[in-house]
């Protein structure tokens, strides 16, 4: 820090130029504009008018107003004179190009961040919502560098795992806010509709710096979809797939007037059991879901706004054993989860007359599963309350975030109550970005945690982003981060907590992550290459026992090590999209049951994609290959190593009228685990599970249907 603060006083002695942005939109003056150049900030006024001390040389003006699209130019500021630079806003369109990042808290555009974020942009999203309308599991599942592992088959539970890190150290946000609570669980991606969703930005790697102990892994933020200042927007979404499964839901969103806007998304998700290799165990669960989400949007237009946003939750699934049916021991094995939630939030942003921006935010979440494996019943409660107060501003080179938060995580279980906690961790934090010019811009953060029972936590990261040539992009960055030990693995997604031995003196796990990537861009192409490496000490392992209780959670004697690569390249042009990937990931741990090193279990070493958008004759044509390499088992008598094995989707749509109609297969050559083994093991384990991981898909061929209607 004390480096950037010495070299931001050198740049500070730099000379400096006036600059005049005029901000309108089809003649008319837009005030209340956000304006960012050259480290300065301001809004407009009245007039639309913005007058800025800038450095002198090359610099990007990037200008953001809600209800409208994001716009930038470049600019040549010279010694003497009074540059003005007009800049034309239009009304938020459908997709937007330019990309503006939130996650980040600075809230720069996409180009500008030294922190390594991957957007998924509204376009995708769309596509996406085509794929799979109830959940976004196959959204991130698609995007690279993350992998949706199934953790408990018989219900369809879930994880993300960034950059081959587990899941559990994933944090999954809605507009910044925990809605899922701290740990989203591993039935939270197959809950949360993709619907509303404006964009999704992923920070992989350490976040404890901007996000606090639940997000050592990395950081999924799903950003919503705004009220249009234009026109209303109102679409009804009804699918259909060939797994018996049904999607509608309702999307409405109009401004009430020009401060008050307001937004429901509302739906209702079921699906049929099957069992498609007919042992009478269901390969797929049957669920029931309905869900509402309503969001009331305040905005002056001069930098003052406030977003409400309210969910609820009911859903109810039927897994293990088919009607009628028995598992190996001839008895039935009913695995069943109901789950009800609720949550509200509030994000707030003020601007202040000295240019700078105070943000609140604050949410709360409350959540009930009751869950039933064979004769174990567990019912257990949780909730996760949550605040926050920064302020944001620049002076000279300088963008800051000073600020402090508050959270307290608690769980409750009827029958396993020696599990139960409170957790509360207040913190304060610290961002400063230092610009030097257009090519060199550092940044570093900084976050002291005091956790009630484990004591005081530092967690850094810096970052900085170089520019060496117009076409190319290089960013550095190194965190550092910590988790509070739960009681909570992939493992007992599929257990429960019944067969686990109480937790003990369990130390935290503290985390380490170091990339590197460079980006190439000469339109139509881009091209991102990036180095990856993770230490993740005192990670909780679970390990199977002798005794009472047949399974304990214990720290690991050794550090998780995980490092890697990743490739992306993107082509785009009217009309054509092309998306093809790469990922390289080798995983080691401490194997529980000898004195040695493994690979992480269903971490496969190498993945890759190619996605194709065509836009053809009035309709668009999608095609999709993913390869999966093989990648190493844990618990399966049936072999040690799963094989390597290619999924293709096709997506085909077509506008007509006020209606999109869509028609989607998925995994074409109907690649499934059943046609190669057993998913349920001849005699059931120890800890209570009947069936192996999966790290196949369990679904095969699937073929949806459906037509979004605009009304």
């Amino acid at each position: 820090m004390a480096v950037l603060c010495l070299l931001a006083r050198t740049t500070g002695a730099q000379d400096i130029g006036t600059l005049i942005v005029v901000v309108q939109s089809k003649g008319e003056a837009v005030p209340g504009a956000d304006v960012v150049a050259g480290g300065a900030r301001g809004l407009t006024g009245r007039d639309g008018t913005l007058t800025l001390s800038v450095p002198l040389g090359p610099i990007d003006v990037v200008v953001t107003r809600f209800g409208y699209d994001p716009a930038s130019a470049p600019v040549d500021v010279r010694s003497g004179d009074d540059l003005r630079v007009t800049i034309e806003l239009n009304a938020r369109s459908e997709f937007e190009e330019t990309i503006i990042v939130a996650a980040t808290r600075s809230e720069r555009r996409i180009e500008d961040t030294p922190l390594r974020v991957e957007v998924v942009p509204a376009e995708e999203v769309q596509e996406k919502i085509a794929m799979t309308p109830g959940d976004v599991s196959m959204l991130l599942a698609e995007t690279n560098g993350l992998r949706v592992q199934s953790t408990a088959p018989s219900v369809g539970g879930a994880s993300v795992r960034i950059q081959g890190l587990r899941g559990r150290y994933t944090q999954v946000l809605s507009d910044g806010l925990p809605l899922y609570g701290s740990q989203s669980g591993s039935i939270g991606l197959l809950q949360i509709p993709p619907m509303d969703l404006a964009q999704v930005e992923v920070i992989k790697g350490v976040a404890s710096a901007l996000y606090g102990m639940s997000a050592i892994g990395g950081v999924v933020n799903l950003v919503s979809r705004r009220p249009r200042v234009d026109a209303p927007e109102r679409e009804l979404l009804v699918n259909r797939t060939s797994h018996r499964g049904t999607d509608a839901a309702l999307w409405i969103a109009q401004s009430v007037n020009d401060r008050w806007g307001v937004s429901l998304l509302g739906g209702a998700h079921w699906q049929g059991r099957s069992d498609l290799d007919s042992d009478g165990w269901a390969d797929l669960p049957a669920f029931r879901r309905v869900q509402a989400r309503p969001r009331l949007l305040w905005d002056t237009g001069t930098g003052r706004s406030i977003l409400v946003t309210v969910g609820l939750m009911n859903e109810h699934r039927d897994g293990g054993t088919m009607p009628g049916a028995a598992a190996p021991d001839g008895r039935s094995h009913p695995e069943n989860l109901d789950t009800n939630r609720a949550d509200a939030g509030l994000v707030g942003r003020f601007a202040t007359s000295k240019g700078q921006v105070l943000a609140v935010r604050a949410s709360a979440v409350t959540q009930r599963h009751d869950r039933l494996l064979g004769d174990i019943r567990e019912d257990d409660r949780s909730s996760t309350w949550f605040g926050e107060v920064s302020l944001t501003g620049t002076t000279g080179a300088h963008t800051w975030v000073a600020g402090g938060a508050a959270q307290r995580d608690t769980f409750r279980s009827t029958q396993v109550p020696r599990f139960d906690f409170s957790y509360s961790t207040p913190g304060v934090f610290i961002q400063d970005d230092v610009a030097f010019g257009r090519r060199l811009t550092l940044s570093a953060s900084g976050r002291l945690d005091r956790h009630n029972t484990l004591g005081t936590f530092v967690s850094p990261r810096v970052s900085a982003l170089f520019r060496p040539h117009g076409t190319v992009t290089t960013r550095l960055s190194a965190g550092r981060g910590h988790f509070a030990p739960l009681p909570f693995t992939e493992e007992t997604d599929a257990t429960g907590l019944t067969p686990i031995a109480p937790l003990g003196a369990l130390e935290p796990e503290h985390a380490r992550n170091y990339s590197a990537d460079v980006t190439w861009n000469r339109a139509p192409l881009e091209i991102t290459t990036t180095l990856f490496s993770s230490r993740v000490a005192n990670a909780l392992m679970f390990r199977s026992q002798e005794g009472r209780y047949p399974a304990r959670i214990v720290n690991a004697e050794q550090p998780t090590r995980t490092q890697g690569t990743e490739i992306i390249a993107r082509y785009r042009t009217d009309g054509l999209t092309a998306i093809a990937t790469h990922m390289y990931v080798w995983s080691t741990e401490v194997d529980g049951r000898a004195d040695s090193r493994r690979e992480v279990p269903l971490n496969p070493r190498h993945s890759a994609s190619f996605d194709l958008m065509w836009d053809v004759g009035g309709a668009t044509l999608g095609v999709e290959l993913f390869y999966t390499g093989r990648q190493a088992l844990e618990d399966n008598p049936f072999r040690e190593r799963g094989a390597a094995y290619t999924l293709v989707g096709i997506l085909l749509t077509r506008r007509v009228g006020p209606a999109l109609l869509f028609v989607n297969a998925e995994n074409v050559t109907d690649v499934r685990q059943t046609k190669r083994e057993p998913l349920l093991l001849p005699q059931r384990l120890r800890d209570g599970r009947w069936t192996t991981d999966a790290w196949t898909p369990l679904d095969g061929r699937t073929v949806n249907a459906g037509l979004r209607f605009r009304f």
